[in-house]
């Protein structure tokens, strides 16, 4: 795992503070984002898969019995669990069979995670989607968080378009492909923009949740 340097990101922060309002009021409000980071791997993988659609807090604890119930996971241990025991742990019937789809690729070498974080962008999107189970928006996630690519980008991510519709001050939130196509002014820092409106969208939660004096 790998992250760009404080000082790549305070110069790409400069960069988008200038294109775009929403993420300059974000830069003066976050200041340079602590870029996020985990180690590439199937575990990884399985984590992100296990967290779309759920909650965080529903996400973690379904995950956790799956790191209980197969010791350690990897694509060889998931490959040799029981299905239904997997589903008992909470996880969907099409979440395991994505589960297993990734691990099958792994084991066979048909994705090579050490070979993804090598290449170039657009090879590195193209080796991970092309297995069933990991979508662009996981792939992109990967990509941001092993890689460090400062240009990997959640497309429709809800999170980064309500806190660019907040801080934008628009009445409504941008269509995803609206949205996509906004943040091609971006280019080539849209992971640290994401990484700017993660950051002032979780430090606003944590200060409305926050008890009062």
């Amino acid at each position: 795992m790998t992250a760009p340097s404080r000082r790549r990101l305070k110069t790409a922060c400069e960069r988008l503070a200038l294109a775009d309002p929403a993420l300059a009021r974000a830069y003066d409000s976050l200041g340079v984002p602590e870029w996020r980071t985990s180690e590439p791997g199937y575990n990884m993988l399985g984590r992100m898969i296990s967290h779309q659609q759920l909650s965080t807090k529903a996400a973690a604890t379904i995950w956790g019995r799956v790191e209980v119930f197969l010791g350690e996971v990897t694509p060889e241990t998931l490959l040799a669990a029981d299905p239904d025991a997997l589903r008992a742990c909470g996880l969907s019937r099409p979440k395991v069979a994505h589960l297993t789809s990734i691990a099958e690729a792994m084991v066979t070498g048909e994705l090579n995670l050490a070979r993804v974080c090598a290449a170039d962008l657009d090879s590195a999107r193209a080796e991970l989607v092309s297995v069933r189970g990991i979508g662009p928006w996981t792939a992109e996630l990967f990509l941001l968080y092993a890689v460090g690519a400062m240009d990997a980008f959640p497309i429709a991510d809800v999170g980064l378009m309500e806190a660019h519709k907040q801080l934008g001050r628009y009445e409504t939130r941008m269509e995803s492909k609206i949205f996509t196509q906004h943040a091609e002014i971006w280019r080539p820092h849209r992971g640290v923009a994401a990484h700017l409106l993660w950051g002032w969208l979780n430090a606003e939660r944590a200060r409305d949740s926050a008890p009062k004096a």
